[in-house]
C-alpha cells in the first residue's frame, strides 16, 4: 500500500474516532442538562405508566443539583458510573441551580435516598403536608381525596417486562394467559390534578396476609425540603410510605434528590427489550403523562 494511502486511511480512521467522540459529548451535555432517557421497569405506576414506556425526564423543570448529573451502567461490562461520581462534590447542597419548586401531582424521577436508583412516581405530599391512608383513600391534612370509580382495569397474567415480573390481580389464582383486574378510580387531588390509581384490595377482597397494610397508615408529616410520593398502584409500589431501606421504601425525599418532571411517553414496548420494535404499543406513541 502506498504511503499516500496509508495516510487516507489513517486519517479516516481518525475522523471517525472524532466525529464519535464528538457525539457522545453532545449526546452527554444533552443528557445532562435538558432530558433524561427513562425506560419504565416496573409496574408501580399503573395505568398512567406501563412496564416498557419509554419517555424522557425533563431536566429542566425543577433546576438542577447532582442528581442531574448522568449516570453509565452497563452491568454486562461491569461498568457502573453513579452521578456520585461525576458530581459528588455538590452532592451536600440543598440549594438546586435555577430551581423551582414541584407541583402536587407531578409524576417524578428522583434518586432513591439511600441506594441512588432511580424511582419514578407520583408526588402528593409538599413540605409541612399531613399525609396519612385510610381504608386506602389518601388523606391530605386531615382530609380525603376526591376518588371516584371509573371501571375495572384488565390486563394479561403473564410475564412483563425485563425483569418478568407478574402483574397483581384482584383474582387470588390465575393461570398464565388468564384475565387479571383490579378496580381503577379517579383520584383528584388539592389543586385539581386528576389522575387513575388502581386498587386490587379493599373490604369485598381483603389482603390475604393482615397488619402493616399500606391502606390503613399513621400520619406522616413532610419535613421541610422534602417530599411525599406515591405510586398509582397503589396495592403494589415501594414508596413514602415506608421507611428508607436500600431496595425498597423511599421515605421522604429530599429535594436535592429529585432529577426531573415525566412529560410526555415517546414509545411503549410490551415485550422484555424496547428495540422489539414488534412488540410496540400503538396507542402510547406521544402520549401525555397526566
Amino acid at each position: 500500500m502506498a504511503k499516500k494511502e496509508e495516510k487516507t486511511l489513517v486519517g479516516g480512521i481518525v475522523e471517525t474516532i472524532k466525529t464519535i467522540v464528538y457525539a457522545l459529548l453532545i449526546a452527554g451535555i444533552f443528557r445532562t442538562i435538558f432530558f433524561q432517557p427513562f425506560w419504565i421497569p416496573s409496574g408501580s405506576m399503573k395505568d398512567t405508566l406501563l412496564i416498557g414506556d419509554f419517555l424522557f425526564v425533563n431536566k429542566m423543570a425543577y433546576g438542577y443539583s447532582y442528581a442531574s448529573c448522568p449516570k453509565i451502567q452497563i452491568p454486562r461490562f461491569g461498568i457502573d458510573i453513579d452521578a456520585d461520581d461525576f458530581c459528588g462534590f455538590i452532592e451536600d447542597r440543598e440549594e438546586r441551580i435555577m430551581g423551582s419548586m414541584p407541583e402536587r401531582g407531578d409524576v417524578v424521577v428522583f434518586r432513591h435516598p439511600i441506594d441512588g436508583t432511580d424511582f419514578i412516581k407520583r408526588l402528593v405530599g409538599l413540605p409541612g403536608d399531613r399525609i396519612q391512608m385510610t381504608a386506602g383513600v389518601l388523606h391530605i391534612n386531615d382530609q380525603a381525596v376526591e376518588l371516584v370509580p371509573d371501571g375495572v382495569f384488565v390486563e394479561t397474567f403473564e410475564e412483563q417486562g425485563p425483569f418478568r415480573n407478574v402483574p397483581l390481580c384482584r383474582e387470588r389464582a390465575v393461570g398464565l394467559g388468564g384475565e387479571c383486574t383490579k378496580l381503577r378510580y379517579t383520584e383528584t387531588l388539592p389543586g385539581g390534578t386528576s389522575h387513575s390509581v388502581l386498587k386490587v384490595f379493599d373490604a369485598d377482597n381483603p389482603r390475604p396476609i393482615p397488619g402493616g397494610s399500606p391502606d390503613d397508615t399513621r400520619v406522616y408529616t413532610v419535613p421541610e425540603g422534602h417530599f411525599f410520593f406515591m405510586g398509582d398502584n397503589r396495592d403494589n409500589s415501594a414508596d413514602s410510605r415506608a421507611v428508607q431501606r436500600s431496595g425498597g421504601g423511599v421515605g421522604f425525599v429530599p429535594l436535592k434528590d429529585i432529577v426531573g418532571r415525566a412529560d410526555r411517553i415517546m414509545f411503549s414496548a410490551a415485550g422484555r427489550s424496547m428495540f422489539a420494535f414488534w412488540t410496540w404499543r400503538g396507542d402510547r406513541f406521544f402520549k401525555a403523562v397526566e
